[in-house]
């Protein structure tokens, strides 16, 4: 039996978030994001230029959105991206 898994370990009782991957990615194309999001292509397309998303980087031609600030923005939601670049400035400040 030692070579059981135990079933809680040290690292599973703390209240912090796993580490992400050395190799996971930071940013989400419109077609990654329409399979994360479980919508279509050129939903996600409209959404972002009906400002529902939160504001895209522009990465050499390329339009991408950050991982992590889309956790944060459907945790907190989804607001317009009005509303959302106003809540994030508020937080900077």
């Amino acid at each position: 039996m030692a070579d059981a898994v135990p079933r809680h370990s040290a690292a599973a009782e703390t209240d912090a978030p796993p580490a992400p991957a050395a190799d996971a990615p930071l940013v989400a194309d419109a077609k990654r994001l329409s399979r994360l999001l479980g919508v279509g292509l050129r939903t996600v397309r409209t959404w972002d230029a009906a400002g529902k998303l939160p504001i895209p980087l522009r990465i050499g031609g390329k339009v991408v959105w950050r991982l992590d600030e889309l956790r944060s923005w459907l945790a907190a939601g989804a607001p317009d991206r009005a509303e959302w670049t106003a809540r994030t400035a508020a937080r900077r400040t």
